[in-house]
């Protein structure tokens, strides 16, 4: 809304300034600023709410140090989440950007399924929450909207960079960095695949075996992926959301990260120096994803350990589904089980433990387990580790697994 205004200041008035709002880079700063402030003065107040209602969250016993104590911590906190992130997206972002309505529709989409669970949770005092099945099919929702927008959308463009032959001469002194790139902006189902020196994959040749027009068919393919990557994504966050600070700091690192790809995505000099699809556009994301950083991070003041608050469903759901989804909108999304390697391993750990001990209790008649206790957080805290010295550690981690994210640009 500030971006529509002060560019109408400056065309109607030349209003000295104003024609700031027009650098993406002074927008994600005003973002993340503002829901840094939205977070840290609507935080206390939604505390003291939940405080006073006593909405606090019921802990079962798992016989793990200091467990008993967070027992009647409020939770609903991703409120707190979601509000940082709307108000300044609609503040300094262009939402006539299908990105940034995609994303928008995404947090709300989310945040809603998440609070319907955490509602049921608190105020009919049911503890299994919103059914499972309803939850998927939610997800699942999301996903095929998602997946329908991406392919069918004439919006959502790439310009691919042009292979120099004997009819294509690139003259960049000329004509500048652009023309390394297809003059047209063209549909394309491309995504970038990490570590192959042709980094870029198109999900539509899965479908070569169809023979000729299989390319009309790709979504056949396309959106089941889609589906596949938003339900993996956001429960893997789900899972993470068992230790204060654990998920929120893992989402900030993440989100930094991909503050970045969709930065160097959406700027053409970028995009030709890294040698990767420039993304007409997309670089509007980076002010949502300012405010998504902002957000998470002014959420850790009070979730950090001793959390005051928990994000609950609301919060978490949210955070996986909006890593995922933006991830495909900037072609990243096979950098996903890189990036997101502390969701993946949370989530492995809880297959795995599950199975093998279905596995083992039909064979010997006696189930078996492979960690002390799932998701993996929980495994170290077992083995007499304590609660911040697993946060920070697998925080590191993430942190490495980010710089090794941003690396596999070049590293081909």
């Amino acid at each position: 809304m500030l971006y529509y205004l002060f560019k109408y200041l400056e065309e109607t008035f030349a209003l000295p300034g104003a024609g700031v709002f027009e650098y993406i880079s002074f927008r994600a700063a005003g973002a993340v600023i503002t829901s840094l402030i939205i977070s840290l003065l609507f935080g206390n107040r939604w505390i003291n709410y939940l405080n006073k209602k006593q909405v606090g969250e019921t802990i079962r016993d798992l016989g793990l140090e200091g467990q008993l104590e967070k027992q009647g911590t409020p939770t609903m906190g991703g409120l707190i989440i979601l509000a940082s992130i709307f108000i300044p997206t609609l503040l300094f972002a262009e939402l006539d950007n299908i990105y940034i309505q995609l994303m928008l529709f995404t947090t709300a989409w989310l945040g809603l399924l998440g609070f319907t669970d955490d509602y049921i949770k608190v105020f009919k005092k049911n503890k299994n929450g919103l059914k499972g099945t309803y939850k998927i099919t939610g997800q699942f929702t999301l996903g095929l909207v998602v997946g329908l927008v991406m392919y069918f959308n004439p919006a959502v463009v790439v310009r691919e960079k042009v292979q120099p032959s004997q009819e294509i001469v690139v003259n960049m002194e000329e004509t500048g960095p652009s023309s390394n790139f297809d003059i047209d902006e063209r549909h394309s189902l491309k995504t970038t695949i990490p570590f192959f020196k042709n980094n870029e994959f198109d999900y539509a040749i899965l479908l070569k075996w169809m023979g000729d027009g299989y390319e009309k068919w790709a979504f056949l393919i396309f959106i089941p992926i889609v589906i596949f990557i938003i339900m993996a994504v956001s429960n893997g966050a789900n899972l993470t959301d068992g230790m204060d600070g654990l998920a929120t700091g893992t989402s900030a690192i993440i989100g930094l990260t991909l503050g970045i790809l969709a930065w160097v995505s959406g700027n053409i000099i970028f995009a030709d120096y890294l040698n990767i699809m420039y993304l007409p556009n997309v670089g509007e994301l980076t002010i949502y994803i300012s405010a998504f950083v902002g957000a998470t991070i002014g959420f850790l003041w009070f979730n950090a350990y001793p959390a005051q608050v928990f994000m609950g469903d609301t919060g978490s759901l949210s955070l996986g589904g909006i890593i995922a989804v933006f991830a495909i909108i900037i072609r990243k999304e096979l950098l996903i089980p890189i990036l997101c390697g502390i969701f993946l391993a949370e989530s492995l750990s809880v297959i795995l433990q599950v199975g093998y001990f279905k596995y083992t209790k039909k064979k010997f008649g006696e189930g078996k387990r492979i960690f002390l206790m799932s998701p993996l957080h929980h495994h170290y805290q077992k083995k007499g580790y304590s609660e911040p010295k697993i946060v920070m550690r697998f925080l590191i981690i993430g942190l490495m697994l980010s710089v090794l994210t941003i690396v596999t640009l070049k590293l081909r």
